[in-house]
């Protein structure tokens, strides 16, 4: 047990100074710590053996609940109404024509077993949006085009957790196939986002009217928030998943008290769960097992990228004024991470015979996924003309920190536009009374604010306002000076 403390914080400062060393390779943290497990696991340093399934399902389903929450969080409302139809298509029906096409390849066409075509059909099927993000992070693309990529990648991976539920459930109870299961599929799909809502809004009223006067009472009450949801969702049947990607959603769009300071912790406790997830389930990998499959997994990943998903692309976006270069970009967009790895483990859990080799066969075709098009994804965006410089991350941020009862908060816009183009003065704006901005971030410095400062394109504007501003302020600033003005 000793030695535990002392490989533990080895193997996760080694993640990070690994992934520092890697960021300018835009080599995602997950790949690192995948990596990570598996050196310091049973096949190659020994420093910790570890293969207990049931264990690494627990830690990455928990894991998995705060990294959907974040998920939804950041997923904002005016972003999700402008492609709300291809990307929240791609997110359920495309999860589903991946999942056909894969299946109906490996078992119609290949002639593999059939639970095992269909287990990994469901699992594999959905994006990674912790992937995407890192890879895409350095380069903008058009924002139709971006707002799809991203919402779907986001909104995805409940749709793939129902599906590997359902057939899950569905093959170690014997009823493959059967009609039963099609009234608890449409109960959990339904109920999953009803409960997040309700329980989501009840978050707010107490966000916003209990007031702890200690700041470390909101990260409490956020962590309770997060795991009440998907409690009350499991305990109901319906798809605890889904209801926390709810709740996120629809607290990322509300204003409310302290809402920065949850929003930073969310995202740091989101990355926090994705590296310790990952670091488990390398820990879990036995890599000699690879010989047995590794031609599997290649015919596994060829499947799923050369033909599911541009089959999903180009089905799922009919109509929807997607052009050629679009489409093949959304095709070759579909990394695959965290979910699928997670998934994989289900079948495991419930001591399936066929387990084992689905792990392994998600686990190498996921590593090929973001080995081979995390790699050449921004390649690919330059090369079809769809790259823009992308706006670099603020070098400065504030918070408020407060031990008296307010509803003041911190609220931080970009101001749209290309970098450096003229924008407002602030004695223009029409900001809400109550309303004043602290700070501006331009690239590597901080512009102090005054009345006759001028925005610029890509600067960083934080406002101390009133919670229930959010709103205006963020419409203040985009929307610049008054018309008589323009």
């Amino acid at each position: 047990m000793d030695l535990l403390y002392l490989v533990t914080p080895l193997l996760l400062i080694a993640v990070v100074l690994a992934s520092v060393w890697l960021d300018r390779w835009s080599v995602p943290v997950i790949l690192v710590a995948m990596a990570a497990g598996i050196l310091f696991g049973s096949d190659v340093l020994n420093l910790w053996y570890f293969s207990d399934v049931h264990v690494a399902n627990q830690v990455a389903n928990l894991a998995l609940v705060f990294i959907l929450f974040q998920g939804g969080f950041t997923t904002k409302r005016d972003s999700l109404r402008s492609v709300a139809l291809p990307a929240l298509g791609l997110a359920t029906w495309g999860v589903v024509l991946t999942a056909v096409a894969t299946f109906l390849v490996l078992w119609g066409v290949l002639g593999w077993q059939y639970q095992l075509a269909a287990l990994l059909a469901v699992i594999i099927s959905s994006t990674d949006a912790a992937a995407t993000f890192s890879i895409l992070r350095r380069q903008a693309l058009p924002p139709r085009l971006a707002g799809t990529v991203e919402i779907e990648s986001a909104a995805n991976d409940p749709m793939a957790i129902l599906l590997t539920l359902v057939a899950v459930e569905s093959f170690s109870s014997g009823q493959s196939g059967g009609w039963s299961i099609i009234p608890s599929f449409l109960w959990k799909f339904a109920a999953g986002p009803a409960i997040g809502y309700v329980v989501a809004r009840l978050a707010l009223a107490l966000f916003n009217r209990l007031r702890p006067q200690d700041r470390g009472h909101y990260y409490v009450l956020f962590i309770g928030v997060v795991l009440f949801t998907y409690g009350v969702a499991e305990v109901s049947l319906a798809s605890g998943m889904l209801a926390v990607f709810t709740a996120g959603y629809v607290l990322g769009n509300s204003a409310f008290i302290y809402k920065q300071g949850i929003a930073n912790f969310s995202s740091a406790f989101s990355t926090v769960a994705n590296i310790a997830m990952f670091v488990v389930l390398g820990l879990l990998v036995f890599p000699h097992q690879w010989r047995d499959i590794w031609i599997d997994g290649l015919i596994l990943f060829a499947v799923l990228t050369l033909v599911a998903r541009p089959c999903a692309v180009w089905l799922g976006t009919l109509g929807m004024r997607f052009g050629f270069r679009e489409k093949l970009f959304l095709s070759w967009s579909g990394l695959r991470g965290a979910v699928p790895v997670v998934l994989a483990t289900y079948p495991m859990a419930r001591d399936m015979p066929i387990g084992q080799d689905v792990f392994n066969l998600v686990f190498f075709a996921v590593i090929l996924s973001v080995l081979i098009q995390g790699s050449s994804l921004g390649g690919l965006a330059r090369a079809l003309g769809l790259a823009v410089p992308a706006k670099p991350p603020a070098s400065y941020s504030l918070e408020l920190m407060t031990l008296a009862r307010s509803d003041l908060d911190v609220i931080v816009v970009d101001v749209p536009g290309r970098q450096g183009d003229p924008g407002p003065r602030i004695q223009d704006l029409r900001l809400p009374d109550g309303a004043a901005i602290a700070m501006i971030a331009r690239g590597s410095e901080i512009v102090a604010p005054r009345g006759g400062t001028q925005l610029l394109g890509w600067d960083q504007i934080t406002v101390l306002a009133h919670a229930k501003d959010e709103d205006a302020v963020r419409r203040a600033i985009h929307g610049g000076v008054s018309q008589d003005l323009r």
